[in-house]
C-alpha cells in the first residue's frame, strides 16, 4: 500500500506563495505518478497536475499551470505543490493522490488533506 500525508496548508493573503507537501510511505510510493487535486465547498473535485516518479515528467492543468509548481524529490519522499500569486478563489482542500498505473484517470491512493484558505 501507499500512505499519502498532506501538510502546508494555512491561512494565507491574497498574493502569497505556499508550498504544500506529500510525504509517501510504502514500497511502491516511488513507482506511482502522484496527483494534486483540490476540491472548495460545493465544488466539484479539480486535477491540478502530476508528476512522474523521477520528477522528470510534469503535468499541470490549464487551470493553475501559471501559477503552481509540482515537484518531486524521491531521496525525501515527497511531492510538492508550489503555489503562487494565490487567490482566493484557490480557497479549498488540496489533497495528493497516487495515480493507478495504468488508468491514470483512476486514483488509486488519497492522502487526507490539507485546507489552504487564502484570504482578501
Amino acid at each position: 500500500q501507499v500512505q499519502l500525508v498532506e501538510s502546508g496548508g494555512r491561512l494565507v493573503h491574497r498574493g502569497d506563495s505556499l508550498r504544500l507537501s506529500c510525504a509517501g510511505s510504502g514500497p511502491s510510493f516511488s513507482t506511482y505518478i502522484i496527483g494534486w487535486f483540490r476540491q472548495a465547498p460545493g465544488k466539484e473535485r479539480e486535477f491540478l497536475g502530476a508528476v512522474s516518479w523521477t520528477g522528470n515528467s510534469t503535468y499541470h492543468a490549464d487551470l493553475v499551470k501559471d501559477r503552481f509548481t509540482c515537484s518531486r524529490d524521491n531521496a525525501r519522499n515527497s511531492v510538492f505543490l508550489d503555489m503562487n500569486s494565490l487567490e482566493p478563489e484557490d480557497t479549498a482542500v488540496y489533497y495528493c493522490a497516487a495515480l493507478n498505473h495504468q488508468q491514470l484517470g483512476v486514483v488509486d491512493f488519497w492522502g487526507q488533506g490539507t485546507q489552504v484558505t487564502v484570504s482578501s
